[in-house]
């Protein structure tokens, strides 16, 4: 379903990442008899469309450092964490990692990051964007590099919404707009639906910024979404399920519903980030993408990735060298530019301006104008528990089985229960 679906929170035992690591092992890292320094990577964000991708940058450091060996290690998104987690009790960690905006407060509080200001050689902060730079900084020290940003967008099949006589999306459009579209596009018969929302923290606290709601209040201590603001929010998402998209039992637990629904042209409108751009290339219908409609306001989710180093690798400099490249490097942005893998943090303007020449989506321009209103999502320390707590009482309201006002109240007790 959503690729920036909610992660397990529970940590298991060390033996699950042997278990389930794809690639690598889990054992520390050594320099080798050839004086070579093997330095692992844990990632999410290539596998499975970009793993050439990640090759191509990783060569390219590899002749620039002839003594680093960088050995890539994947777990798709909705088992990352909780393998990163294991690793991490074990003591077993990966040198390196990628780490999102909305979970690295907890790993580095919890004093699992390695501040790479402690091992940093030459570079010069001013490449990436200052904004980016500073979201992976906790008590002045750079625990993170930023690697990659990307934005949530509105994907729309246009052929469906030509033989439907039903004018395509623009950026004016509001909820109303698109609800009365979705529900035109629709043709359970045909098993065609008109939209798909995830109901889930991720797509609530987005849609209660463009109602024109908080998440939580301005000093943070507190929930303010069980609020007028945040029960039309719920109830726009719940709204759709079951009229112009699935219900949790017709989707049936099958991984990427939404992915292949919308592939095999029986979807007409997806919420859903650029990361799946490329794999769109060869899709048989025509298609493009516009900024999210809103309602009070606009406001779209950017995502924020980055590069850290466990406070535990031998290998300090050799991790620093990688996160710095892997983060800013010329090679590393062109290759994510020319891939459509999500977007390089970096100031140069003029090495974005080679996103836009990309012909599909037509509509690339929207990728920038969402970033005019952002909605970033809420931080706090136990960050998984967070997004798991919301999410369930969302679903209890998506399937019949509280009222939204109830599910809300409920959300907000479990989230207050957290920053207690």
């Amino acid at each position: 379903m959503h690729t920036r679906k909610f992660q397990m929170a529970a940590v298991l035992t060390a033996a699950l990442l042997a278990a389930g690591c794809s690639q690598g092992s889990a054992t520390r890292t050594s320099s080798g008899e050839d004086g070579k320094t093997t330095l692992r990577y844990f990632t999410f964000s290539a596998a499975p469309d970009h793993l050439k991708d990640l090759d191509k940058i990783v060569a390219a450091f590899e002749r620039e450092n002839p003594k680093i060996d960088v050995v890539v290690e994947t777990a798709p998104y909705d088992e990352y964490f909780t393998k990163l987690q294991t690793s991490i009790a074990g003591g077993t960690a990966p040198d390196t990692f990628e780490l999102n905006y909305e979970n690295f407060v907890t790993y580095a509080s919890a004093g699992s990051l390695l501040d790479l200001g402690s091992v940093a050689g030459d570079g010069d902060p001013s490449v990436y964007a200052q904004e980016s730079l500073n979201a992976f900084k906790r008590d002045g020290k750079q625990y993170a590099l930023p690697a990659s940003f990307s934005t949530v967008v509105l994907f729309y099949n246009k052929d469906l919404f030509e033989k439907a006589g039903v004018d395509v999306p623009t950026a004016d459009w509001t909820w109303a707009e698109e609800q009365a579209a979705a529900a035109k596009l629709t043709d359970k018969k045909k098993g065609v639906f008109g939209d798909f929302q995830p109901v889930q923290f991720f797509e609530f606290y987005k849609t209660l910024k463009q109602a024109g709601g908080e998440f939580l209040t301005a000093d943070g201590k507190k929930s303010a979404f069980n609020s007028p603001q945040g029960v039309k929010a719920a109830q726009w998402l719940v709204s759709k399920v079951g009229k112009t998209m699935p219900t949790e039992a017709e989707i049936g637990g099958t991984a990427d519903y939404d992915t292949n629904l919308f592939k095999s042209g029986k979807l007409a409108m997806w919420h859903n980030g650029i990361w799946q751009f490329a794999g769109l290339k060869d899709m048989p219908f025509e298609w493009d993408v516009v900024v999210e409609p809103g309602d009070a306001t606009r406001a779209s989710a950017v995502f924020h990735n980055a590069v850290a180093a466990s406070s535990t690798t031998r290998h300090g400099k050799e991790a620093w060298a990688w996160a710095r490249f892997l983060s800013s490097s010329g090679t590393a942005a062109t290759t994510r530019i020319e891939s459509s893998w999500e977007l390089p943090p970096v100031s140069d303007q003029a090495v974005l301006s080679g996103y836009l020449k990309d012909p599909k989506p037509a509509n690339r321009q929207a990728v920038f104008d969402a970033l005019e209103s952002i909605a970033l999502p809420p931080v706090i320390k136990r960050q998984q528990e967070m997004q798991d707590a919301v999410t369930k009482e969302l679903s209890e309201a998506a399937a019949g089985r509280k009222p939204v006002p109830d599910a809300l109240k409920a959300a907000a007790a479990a989230v207050d229960a957290l920053l207690g």
